[in-house]
C-alpha cells in the first residue's frame, strides 16, 4: 500500500511540474506575442505621422513646383495607399516601398528649385520628414526585433509544442523587399 501512495505522490509531483512547464511556456508566447502588437503600434504611428507630413510637403513644393503635378499626384496617390494599407507588414512594406519610390522622385524634382529649398517652411517639413524617418527605422527596428524572439519561441523545442497547442503562429518581418528602397529618403534638399 504504501508503495502506491508513493507512486500517486511521485505521480502527482510529476503532473505539477509539467503543468508548471506548460504554464510557463505559454505565458512567455503570451508576453512575446503582446510586445509584438506593442512595437507593431509604434511603427503605425511612426508611418502615420509621415502620412500626416506629405500633404503639407506637397503643398509646399506645389507653390513653385505646379507644373510637376504628376509626381506630386503619384506621391499621394502612393501616401494614401500606405495610409490606407492595414495589411500584414509584407502588405504594409510594399506599399512603403512605393511611398519612399515616389518621396525620391520628389526630391529630384526639389532640386531643380533652389528657391524654395531655401524657404524655412519646406526646410522645417524636410527636418520633421528625416527625424520621422529616423523614428520609423528605430520602430521597425524594434519590431522586428520582437519578430525574431517570437519566431524563435514558436519554433524551439519545447515550447514549439506548447506553441502548436494553442496556435500561436509565427510572426511576418516588416521589410522592404528593394534595395534601393531600404536607403531612408534623400530630404536634405
Amino acid at each position: 500500500m504504501s508503495g502506491l501512495v508513493i507512486g500517486l505522490i511521485v505521480l502527482g509531483v510529476l503532473a505539477l511540474i509539467v503543468f508548471g512547464w506548460v504554464i510557463g511556456i505559454y505565458n512567455k508566447l503570451v508576453r512575446v506575442r503582446q510586445h509584438l502588437k506593442d512595437s507593431w503600434s509604434g511603427v503605425d504611428v511612426e508611418l502615420k505621422r509621415r502620412y500626416d507630413l506629405i500633404p503639407n510637403l506637397v503643398n509646399a513644393v506645389k507653390g513653385y513646383a505646379s507644373h510637376e503635378s504628376e509626381t506630386l499626384e503619384n506621391v499621394i496617390a502612393a501616401r494614401n495607399q500606405a495610409a490606407s494599407n492595414h495589411g500584414s507588414p509584407a502588405s504594409q512594406a510594399r506599399d512603403e516601398g512605393v511611398l519612399v519610390g515616389a518621396l525620391k522622385q520628389l526630391a529630384v524634382v526639389v532640386e531643380q528649385y533652389p528657391d524654395l529649398k531655401a524657404d524655412s517652411q519646406f526646410m522645417n517639413l524636410q527636418e520633421e520628414l528625416s527625424e520621422t524617418e529616423n523614428r520609423i527605422a528605430s520602430s521597425r527596428r524594434l519590431y522586428n526585433g520582437n519578430v525574431r524572439e517570437m519566431n524563435t519561441t514558436v519554433e524551439t523545442f519545447p515550447s514549439v509544442i506548447i506553441a502548436g497547442m494553442f496556435n500561436f503562429e509565427k510572426a511576418e518581418y516588416f521589410e522592404i523587399e528593394d534595395a534601393t528602397v531600404r536607403e531612408a529618403p534623400k530630404v536634405e534638399f
